[in-house]
């Protein structure tokens, strides 16, 4: 059985098609009328990533490379129909506009959304600031409450921040140890002045996952308006708007093999959700959001999210997959190694370990060859330990020995198993030059020991 993927672009590399998974049994490529065939499952995952000696690509839930067959999508907007899709009076508009129109509509079937529901902005930042600061506005002096969790992106945080200068109140709800919110502690923060309740649906960096459709339903209960940050989540994990009583969802393009610098901002039209711009300009969108729509860029991220609603299945299977047997390897050789966050609640692509006893940026520094992660891109210039590590209790000691695994799409199972080799034989070595590790090793409890300052 073939599969034939055709009117792929001629700058794509034939080693990154051929490192794309595909559900049959061979998979036939035709690019520039060469042909390469690949007529083993095997031999499709064997494929190691080796381009001018750069590192094997750990870091997924920073950004994702370009599907190619998003690529191929882009490309006639990027060239031909290059006309803007706000021009009412030609053809070059009209055909911008349609290709627009036409990536709004799956974006929505997505998430089972209203074409008409959906914004598109410059990503999840500008969706989040839109929904955390567009419906406190609007709703405010009336109701001045909102209600998050101490663990959101920092957007949504920082957004906080600046509403609580204006004088708006500022629930942030703490989580368990493993990362999920206590719905009681929910219902207890709202009041009859609470406008927004703004909780992530996957952590972007300890994968856990809330539990969204509970905290909807108690949301639409008291009649207040719910909004996630699904840029993690987003066909990844199925979500439907209506079934999980969702009124607001921020998307990102670059976190689901899309390009950067586009998303989209989910906002429900019944019961209708108001929400005051935060920039002004030609009023498109609806008046929700000015500015040139980029067509290349919108093309590419309604692409990439028909591709995640047709292929979810399997690539979430993918990442179990892959994460079961890294771990496994982990575990089988290493002690005192930690999963932060919930082991069942969670998006099986994110993997954040703490190795006791080893310093996170010498283990970064060690694995030059594999690009990692300790946490979030946003906050990665921060040498303070995570936010999100704190929040769940994990000690400082272990939240700076942190480090996130992000498998992706194209992660290969022969990438796993070197990453995964490479980071045992790093950990060993870097234990063996602890002092606290020596320690450990001939029974001592380090935390019972008081240490002295000089």
């Amino acid at each position: 059985m073939f599969r034939v993927i055709k009117n792929i672009s001629p700058i794509v590399s034939k080693n990154l098609l051929q490192r794309c998974p595909q559900k049959v049994n061979a998979v036939l490529m035709v690019i520039q009328d060469k042909r390469f065939l690949s007529d083993s499952a095997n031999e499709r995952f064997a494929l190691k990533h080796e381009e001018n000696g750069r590192p094997l690509y750990f870091d997924a839930q920073a950004t994702t490379p370009v599907d190619p067959r998003v690529l191929d999508a882009m490309l006639p907007f990027l060239v031909n129909y290059h006309g803007n899709p706000h021009s009412r009076t030609h053809a070059y508009g009209w055909e911008s506009e349609a290709g627009v129109e036409n990536a709004r509509e799956q974006v929505a079937n997505l998430i089972g959304a209203d074409p008409k529901e959906i914004v598109f902005t410059s990503g999840a930042t500008e969706s989040n600031n839109i929904s955390v600061k567009g419906v406190a506005h609007f709703y405010a002096p009336r109701k001045k409450h909102i209600v998050t969790t101490q663990i959101e992106h920092k957007c949504v945080l920082d957004s906080c921040r600046a509403l609580e200068g204006e004088g708006f109140k500022i629930t942030y709800l703490p989580v368990g140890p493993n990362g999920i919110i206590n719905l009681s502690d929910l219902e207890e923060a709202l009041t009859p002045e609470t406008s927004l309740v703004s909780i992530m649906t996957v952590n972007n960096e300890i994968g856990v996952m809330q539990p969204i459709a509970d905290i909807g339903a108690l949301c639409k209960k008291k009649k207040i308006f719910f909004h996630t940050d699904a840029a993690q989540a987003i066909g990844k994990v199925p979500l439907d708007v209506n079934s999980m009583n969702i009124d607001l969802m921020s998307i990102s393009g670059h976190k689901i093999y899309g390009p950067k610098g586009v998303g989209a901002l989910y906002i429900r039209r019944r019961p209708r959700v108001r929400v005051e711009p935060i920039q002004s300009g030609g009023g498109q969108e609806r008046g929700m959001r000015s500015g040139t729509v980029p067509t290349p860029l919108v093309v590419g991220l309604g692409a990439a999210c028909e591709l995640a609603k047709r292929e979810m299945a399997y690539d979430h299977a993918w990442m179990q997959k892959l994460a079961d047997r890294f771990l496994d390897k982990i575990y089988s050789k290493l002690t005192h190694v930690i999963r932060n966050g919930d082991p069942k609640y969670t998006y099986p692509g994110c993997l954040n370990l703490s190795f006791a006893y080893v310093e996170g940026e010498s283990l970064l520094m060690a694995l030059k060859d594999v690009a990692l992660s300790s946490g979030s891109a946003c906050t990665s210039a921060s040498l303070e330990p995570s936010y999100v590590l704190r929040a769940i209790g994990t000690d400082e000691d272990l939240a700076h020995s942190s480090i996130r695994f992000g498998l992706g799409r194209f992660t290969t199972i022969e990438e796993v198993d070197y990453t995964a080799e490479k980071t045992i034989r790093h950990v060993e070595r870097l234990r063996e030059m602890s002092p606290l590790w020596e320690m450990v090793q001939e029974g001592v409890d380090i935390k019972t020991i008081q240490w002295s300052q000089h």
